[in-house]
């Protein structure tokens, strides 16, 4: 029972990491009005360790090993977040939020590397989701370009983060793995950002309100509960729920944009939803280490 209510807050966790980012990719693509991508990154990233730093302050002080963890997963997603945002400026979002979203192509595979496991069910959901990705994303026309290039690289990275995420929290306490890695893409990316971009102080205000939203609730909350969820769900597993990043930007569209979905777009969420449902249902045996792994409660 305790193993099943684990899983089951860590389903619900994810599904809520999924509604956040869905919110937030119009504030990714509004920021860029007004600034950088690195400028967002850092003011997005620094705010996000701001959040979490309330928690830290009360924890135990970080080993040398805890840190490197951290910097390690930082790194990733220094890459993962800088190519997607440099991406978004030169392609449509229609093809940015597809070609992101095929990250949960590269999870499975990448995840045999770090030796964890899949089953059928992960399989098949992931092609379901993969597929209905592809109708809801809308308009994909036009030729190859710089921008889905550089978002097929951060889609491989994002897998990357995912699956790393996955090895590095079966020893890790997750809120110091996400502080850690929070500061590091911030420093990170405020290097490159004095290096490559000028941010006037107007630009700064301008993007405001999608650096705060940002910051506090895609990173300081949803990437937070993304790895607090991953010491009890599958790197692929999680994957196809968070993919349902797509589904909550559509209907968030349709709720305060006034949006309209097609027949082919509603047909995209409800593969999403039955790949999810049928990674959640399909049979696997579990081994001795992953059931041992479960019954810790989730911190």
């Amino acid at each position: 029972m305790k193993t099943t209510t684990n899983a089951l807050r860590a389903d619900l966790m994810l599904l809520l990491v999924a509604a956040i980012w869905g919110s937030g990719f119009v504030a990714q693509r509004t920021a860029m009005d007004h600034i950088g991508p690195f400028a967002f990154n850092t003011a997005r990233y620094a705010i996000g360790a701001f959040v979490l730093l309330p928690l830290i302050i009360r924890k135990p002080r970080m080993t040398r090993v805890q840190i490197a963890k951290g910097v390690l997963l930082g790194l990733v997603m220094t890459a993962a977040a800088g190519l997607q945002q440099v991406g978004m400026v030169d392609t449509t979002a229609p093809r940015a939020g597809f070609i992101t979203g095929l990250y949960v192509l590269f999870v499975p595979l990448l995840a045999v590397c770090f030796g964890q496991r899949t089953n059928t069910g992960h399989i098949l959901g992931m092609i379901l989701a993969a597929f209905g990705m592809y109708l809801l994303a809308g308009d994909l026309s036009g030729e190859v370009g710089r921008g889905d290039l550089l978002i097929a690289c951060c889609a491989i990275a994002w897998a990357l983060h995912v699956v790393l995420i996955a090895w590095l929290v079966k020893t890790a306490d997750p809120i110091s793995l996400a502080f850690v890695q929070f500061v590091t893409v911030a420093v990170v990316s405020l290097a490159i950002e004095r290096a490559t971009e000028t941010t006037p102080i107007a630009g700064l205000q301008g993007a405001a309100g999608a650096i705060l939203f940002s910051g506090v609730l895609v990173v300081g909350v949803a990437f937070t509960l993304q790895i607090i969820a991953q010491k009890h769900a599958p790197p692929t597993h999680a994957a196809i729920i968070m993919s349902l990043e797509a589904v909550f930007g559509a209907i968030f569209g349709w709720l305060l944009l006034r949006e309209t979905l097609n027949s082919k777009e509603l047909l995209g969420c409800a593969l999403m939803f039955a790949g999810m449902i049928l990674a959640q249902l399909w049979p696997h045996k579990r081994t001795k280490a992953e059931a041992v792994e479960l019954l810790d409660p989730i911190r």
